[in-house]
């Protein structure tokens, strides 16, 4: 008979730290009224023939609060930026003055918000089915091993409700999160 170590549930509970973490890069990928240069993270520029992302091929800062400026290492790339950045679905036209691009937030309007709480609302509901998927990915491997009489009833019905228990601690956090976004959009 095998018995569950300590480090068959670690292996559950980081993949689902892991999913935490992506739903963070998810609502910081969000463009809120204010500047937030996390915006431009899934935001790529051909450099060299290589996708590069844009904080590897330029300073990115933020001189005001509902601004954004980027100054490229290589000036040859400002037309290849500004058209990256065109083509995202920030809905920003950015502005070139030969030298670096500024990119100017406007207030958000009352349905834009909306929208972008339906995003997280999404972006919640995603992480909580990665978590379920985690979840039932850990009972099923042990079930299978008690089915092979490697693994006691017992054994198998402590593993079920930890596992649960963590599951229902990362939902948790995830429905927080979403509240935490959702009133941060709706306050702007």
């Amino acid at each position: 008979m095998q018995m569950i170590s300590k480090e068959d549930y670690d292996q559950y509970e980081d993949r689902m730290k892991k999913t935490i973490h992506s739903i963070h890069e998810n609502f910081n990928s969000l463009r809120a009224g204010r500047a937030n240069p996390h915006v431009l993270d899934r935001i790529t520029v051909e450099y060299y023939g290589t996708p590069s992302p844009l904080n590897t091929v330029a300073n990115i800062q933020v001189p005001e609060p509902r601004m954004i400026t980027l100054t490229p290492w290589d000036p040859s790339l400002l037309r290849d930026i500004e058209r990256a950045i065109q083509a995202s679905d920030l809905g920003i036209n950015p502005s070139n003055d030969g030298k670096m691009i500024r990119l100017l937030f406007p207030v958000l309007s009352e349905e834009r918000r909306r929208d972008l709480v339906k995003s997280v609302h999404v972006y919640g509901e995603e992480a909580k089915v990665a978590l379920r998927n985690i979840r039932r990915d850990g009972i099923e491997k042990f079930r299978a091993l008690n089915k092979k009489k490697e693994l006691t009833d017992d054994d198998l019905k402590d593993f079920e409700e930890k596992i649960q228990k963590l599951t229902d601690k990362y939902v948790k956090e995830i429905e927080n999160l979403c509240t935490d976004k959702e009133n941060d959009l709706m306050e702007i």
